[in-house]
């Protein structure tokens, strides 16, 4: 199985990156069923990175039935250490416009029934999650995204809603209250199951449109949405590749090492088939017995 320590996962307008070279498709089981499409891995700038497009070829597959365990799972399957998320939001903000970039550093769920951890069935793990996007990766894309002048927003807090309708008038003045910056739909689980992988996870969220509060803009339609989804891809492609070899260096964040103190079950009582579907996630610090 080809190896890739980057990971980009396309969202709303991006199925594919161009550039990349030596490309192969790679079907990946999982305990959790099978990821959204095929994982595309090949070579951009040098560096050997796995492409998952979200919602599947076509956008096929609805923010509330996105199988985000088997997407997370087979990308650590495939070695990777550090998952760029590219993702299309609606803005909170006065001055966060159409088309700007926000790099969220927050998040509030607002997601309902969506299975957000690997653990459970007999295996109790708490993660730290105060920072719930890796700094050390955020810092990159921001520090590219400003070298190729587009307009962006280093921090801010993102309402991840279920969907896949759209915020109701009510809602987007009580998420503008809280402070928040943006909203999406997929941002959860996706950060906390990579977290839950010890893998960094970092975020380009692409504004679309400002949702349905701002009363001088236009209604939120999805025809606005993919014209301006449309325009936002060719901007993530770029940033995509002045940023890999950056994002490609060795480790210095606290990421890789989210389960050490995390996993509170004993070892003794932890399900033999657990030990073995997790140990991608798990092997360093739960060993196997002989022979299981």
């Amino acid at each position: 199985m080809v190896e890739a320590k980057i990971g980009v996962i396309g969202g709303s307008g991006l199925y594919q990156i161009d550039g990349l070279t030596d490309l192969r498709e790679t079907k990946i089981e999982t305990p959790f069923g099978e990821p959204s499409d095929l994982i595309v891995t090949g070579t951009l700038q040098g560096v050997p990175i796995a492409f998952l497009p979200r919602h599947g070829k076509g956008h096929r597959i609805s923010p509330s039935e996105l199988p985000v365990r088997a997407n997370i799972y087979a990308l650590k399957s495939l070695g990777v250490e550090r998952i760029i998320s590219i993702s299309a939001v609606g803005s909170l903000k006065e001055d966060i416009h159409p088309l700007d970039l926000v790099i969220p550093d927050q998040v509030i769920d607002r997601t309902r029934g969506r299975v957000s951890t690997f653990f459970g069935r007999g295996l109790v793990a708490h993660i730290g999650f105060a920072e719930p996007f890796c700094a050390h990766l955020s810092q990159i894309l921001y520090q590219t995204a400003k070298k190729l002048r587009k307009n962006v927003h280093s921090g801010g807090t993102c309402i991840v809603m279920e969907g896949p309708a759209f915020s109701t008038k009510a809602e987007s003045h009580l998420y503008r209250s809280w402070g928040a910056s943006i909203i999406g739909m997929t941002a959860l689980p996706e950060a906390k199951l990579a977290r839950e992988a010890e893998i960094c996870y970092a975020t380009l969220a692409f504004v679309t449109d400002y949702d349905c509060w701002h009363e001088s803009a236009e209604p939120v339609s999805v025809e606005m949405v993919v014209a301006n989804l449309m325009q936002n891809a060719e901007t993530a492609k770029s940033i995509l590749k002045a940023a890999i070899a950056s994002a490609a260096e060795k480790r210095s964040c606290q990421c890789g090492a989210a389960l050490k103190n995390a996993i509170i079950t004993s070892r003794e009582h932890i399900p033999p088939n657990l030990k073995r579907e997790l140990a991608p996630l798990i092997g360093k610090y739960v060993q196997l017995a002989r022979g299981g």
